[in-house]
């Protein structure tokens, strides 16, 4: 295949993944609005009928028929993401994040790689329709600031991009899950405070255990981070640049993340910050990473708009 023919075949499994994932996103909204409340089984008084609403077990399995649905769509969307990527790596020559376009694109792969990961090891589908209502927010942003396939910038060429830029799109992808369960969390806690917890809230975890799950999200992600953004940024900085750090509105907003989850895992750890406060600011957090990504890269021009 000619590289032409490669850079349609990753536009193709773009658009192809993009439609798959909507339907997923939405087979999770059906399983919310399907949802009922399982009630405990009733028997009249002086019979050993059991009353009409605990027999239809067809319609109590709806919505997990179709969670299971949802799971299998994000498998096929995540490997037509990853196809996607493979290819637009194959048709630039390069390793395909050179650009907002590759990093949404390989970043939102690697984003639901982790959300699946985390289905088969702790069963968290039930954050399914948030992560995947984030990655479909990310992958529009990034198609839209579609670039065509070419070569990098020469100054930029360096094995230090494949250190550099992996480490950041895999921190970016542990934050975006990390942001979903955040979310989830604010939603659940409210209810259970009201005592107003609905059929569809009923099919989340408790709400202490969706704060477990963001933490552990967040704080895998910062050391990544850490060393993505703040030493070996700095390093291909030096090498294309010829200096360390120049206070790039980039640099300077990836410090901004840096320092918000610091305190956020400072917070959690050495003031007992949990629930809301800690909710809250883990999605300033993310936040601030939306508006290094892509406000900077649109709207402000530096060293680093080309990405």
């Amino acid at each position: 295949m000619t590289l032409d023919q490669w850079a349609q075949l990753s536009n193709y499994l773009t658009g192809s993944a993009f439609a798959v994932l909507c339907v997923a996103f939405f087979c999770h909204v059906a399983e919310w609005l399907t949802a009922r409340a399982k009630a405990p089984v009733a028997v009249a008084a002086g019979s050993g009928d059991v009353l009409p609403e605990d027999t239809d077990e067809a319609e109590t399995d709806t919505p997990d028929r179709l969670v299971g649905v949802a799971v299998s769509l994000t498998v096929l969307g995540t490997l037509l993401l990853i196809g996607a990527a493979v290819t637009r790596g194959l048709a630039t020559q390069r390793a395909p994040y050179g650009n907002m376009y590759e990093f949404g694109v390989t970043g939102t792969a690697i984003a639901l790689s982790v959300y699946l990961v985390m289905v088969w090891r702790s069963k968290i589908q039930w954050m399914g329709g948030v992560v995947l209502a984030v990655c479909l927010f990310i992958l529009a942003m990034s198609i839209s600031t579609y670039t065509p396939a070419g070569p990098l910038v020469p100054a930029l060429n360096t094995f230090w991009k494949y250190i550099h830029v992996t480490s950041i799109m895999t921190a970016a992808a542990l934050f975006m899950v990390g942001a979903a369960a955040s979310v989830l969390y604010l939603v659940k806690a409210r209810a259970e405070e009201r005592g107003s917890v609905g059929p569809v809230l009923e099919r989340f975890p408790a709400a202490a255990r969706i704060d477990q799950v963001a933490f552990r999200m967040n704080a895998v992600g910062f050391p990544l981070w850490t060393f993505g953004a703040l030493i070996s940024g700095p390093i291909w900085a030096h090498l294309a640049w010829g200096r360390y750090w120049g206070w790039d509105p980039k640099e300077v907003w990836a410090l901004i993340t840096w320092i918000v989850y610091a305190g956020y895992l400072h917070a959690r750890v050495t003031a007992g910050w949990k629930g809301k406060r800690a909710a809250y600011l883990a999605l300033v957090g993310f936040t601030t990473f939306i508006i290094s990504y892509y406000i900077v890269n649109l709207f402000i021009s530096g060293q680093h708009s080309y990405a």
